[in-house]
């Protein structure tokens, strides 16, 4: 069956001007396991993509004479007598193209195993086993693109459809946090929570994915700065309504019995994996994700990643000539090509920079290592806490991006916070007030980003940066 599909393709390569351009960009010599099979293939696809449609029988002939592999005669001959029987046989188009499609991903999986193998006997030097998640992701999203794009003038009535179709979101348990994303996450989107040490990162996430579960859907929570166990801790304070010193005095009994309650109340799933730092990349979170569905028939409704910059990058290695700003950059693209990948939203963090552990007020310009960062970002939090604030038993968000409202819509706000409980909760509409009053900068209208010292530079430059 192999061999009559792989002769089938040929024949429909040289035959066939539609289908050509349709299988072209995703034909690979290296997919044709029959050596004279690879040669004819990589030739018909040079001269489509050189002159924009497929070789007569006697122009393949002579641009197979003109391959170095193909100079001893004998060799010539059997090539030549392969493509004598290259006999057109019209086909049905759309089957065709699927199971070529099919034949392309099957042998790229193939291909990335071998690869992958050598990779891991030591025969190929020049890649890491780090770079074999990336391998073999790379050959399962082989997929054939057939869409043209949108046709502006003639496709109005998709537009339509699409502004008034209600889009589906993940909301927040906090009202505020519903009110600045208009009704929560959107999915294929990257979230970043901006703090300093100590501030609340790890606390935000685990709140967000306690509520998450409790709205039984499924949550993956991926952790590299603490264990899968202080992680769960943190769930339990939350969601059991008890301090982390309750629960460690709480005999089994009364633990099962909450526990019990608690799985009665939802039906989602959240799975905790825990990662060494600096050790996992996207690569290895779509190999769980795959995983997670296969062993556990489980997908996520949201992706927590605590958190960002002690995540590798998949295409990157740190060091070696790469700044901190490619690398940052690279891996949150890779976070985001995650969250359009699995169609989920995706929460991580970042840190401050050193400046702004110590400033009751953050910024676009205290983003720790890259700018790259928030202009990779759906929506960019910061998290500001002070003695005054921590005395109220409150942490103020401050919004510094957001492509779901504007930004300057409660700009800043402050939610109530029970540490010893690990929870978040909303508070009277009066404790708004003198923030969204007298706390705002008389230029809030500028974005936070034009506001920077970068900001201002590229704005002299002319050069306008949006988020």
């Amino acid at each position: 069956m192999s061999g009559s599909i792989e002769k089938t393709i040929l024949s429909n390569l040289l035959h066939s001007e539609q289908y050509a351009r349709k299988v072209i960009p995703f034909i690979k010599s290296e997919y044709f396991i029959d050596k004279t099979q690879g040669i004819v293939a990589d030739t018909l696809v040079n001269f489509f993509n050189q002159y924009n449609h497929p070789p007569s029988h006697d122009i393949l002939t002579v641009e197979l004479s003109k391959r170095q592999e193909l100079k001893n005669q004998q060799v010539f001959s059997t090539v030549e007598q392969f493509i004598n029987e290259l006999d057109f046989v019209s086909n049905d188009q759309d089957w065709l193209v699927k199971e070529t499609e099919g034949f392309c991903k099957k042998r790229a999986v193939t291909l990335a195993i071998l690869d992958a193998y050598e990779i891991v006997e030591g025969n190929d030097k020049s890649r890491s086993e780090d770079a074999i998640p990336s391998i073999l992701q790379n050959a399962l999203s082989v997929c054939f693109d057939s869409s043209v794009g949108h046709d502006y003038l003639e496709d109005f009535n998709e537009r339509f459809e699409f502004y008034h179709r209600i889009e589906e979101k993940l909301p927040f348990d906090l009202e505020l946090l519903n009110k600045i994303t208009k009704g929560g996450l959107p999915k294929k989107t990257l979230n970043v929570i901006l703090a300093g040490t100590g501030v609340g990162k790890s606390m935000f996430m685990c709140h967000v994915a306690a509520s998450t579960l409790m709205q039984s859907k499924n949550v993956l929570y991926i952790t590299m700065e603490m264990a899968e166990e202080r992680i769960a801790e943190r769930i339990d304070a939350n969601l059991l309504n008890l301090t982390m010193d309750q629960l460690a005095s709480l005999n089994k009994n009364a633990f099962d019995t909450k526990i019990g309650r608690l799985i009665n109340k939802c039906s989602g799933k959240l799975i905790i994996k825990e990662y060494a730092q600096g050790s996992a990349h996207a690569g290895h979170f779509k190999l769980l994700l795959d995983e997670l569905k296969t062993k556990r028939n489980f997908t996520p409704d949201l992706i927590v990643i605590d958190y960002l910059n002690i995540c590798a990058s998949s295409r990157l290695k740190p060091g070696g000539g790469v700044n901190s700003y490619t690398y940052v950059k690279s891996i949150a693209e890779e976070l985001r090509g995650l969250a359009q990948e699995y169609n989920v939203p995706t929460l991580t963090a970042t840190q401050t920079t050193r400046n702004g552990f110590s400033n009751t007020d953050v910024d676009i310009t205290d983003t720790s290592e890259s700018f790259g960062l928030p202009a990779t970002a759906d929506l960019m939090l910061a998290l500001i806490s002070s003695e005054e604030l921590e005395n109220l038993n409150q942490l103020m968000i401050k919004q510094l991006k957001n492509r779901y409202n504007d930004p300057n819509y409660y700009k800043r706000f402050v939610v109530g916070i029970d540490r010893s409980k690990m929870r978040l909760f909303d508070l009277e509409e009066s404790a708004q007030k003198d923030i969204i009053d007298s706390g705002q900068d008389k230029d809030d209208d500028m974005p936070a980003f034009d506001k920077s010292s970068f900001g201002k530079r590229m704005k002299t430059a002319g050069t306008d940066f949006k988020f």
